[in-house]
């Protein structure tokens, strides 16, 4: 079965453009690094929680939404190999880890077996 990375975090409504653009490069790079898939989706029907939620999980604030993504690997060794690789790739080098269009201290994040697949 698959392996898949997960992640949620909380976007500034003003920067989902340059968080596009970012998700888009990152897509292509883990892609030629072996991810069978990546996708990257905005909250449209994600409700405020009392106990717990999405937003509360990123600590989502007024002006941000929460985006919610994966990457699928046809294995964890696949998965490992791929992203030792794309950290060295040459289109990151350009990354700003502190200039990110999102709070990474604030992302969810894990690697995960896949049990279920239809």
């Amino acid at each position: 079965m698959s392996y898949v990375d997960g992640y949620v975090l909380a976007v500034a409504k003003k920067d989902k453009s340059d968080y596009i653009k970012l998700a888009e490069v990152s897509a292509a790079v883990f892609k030629d690094h072996g991810a069978l898939s990546v996708v990257e989706n905005w909250a449209d029907d994600v409700p405020d929680g009392t106990l717990t939620s999405l937003p509360m999980a990123v600590k989502c604030e007024a002006e941000e939404e929460v985006v919610f993504s994966w990457i699928v690997w046809p294995s964890k060794e696949a998965r490992d190999a791929g992203n030792k690789a794309a950290m060295t790739d040459p289109r990151f080098k350009d990354w700003d880890i502190n200039k990110m269009p999102f709070d990474g201290k604030r992302m969810i994040f894990g690697g995960f077996k896949t049990i279920v697949s239809v």
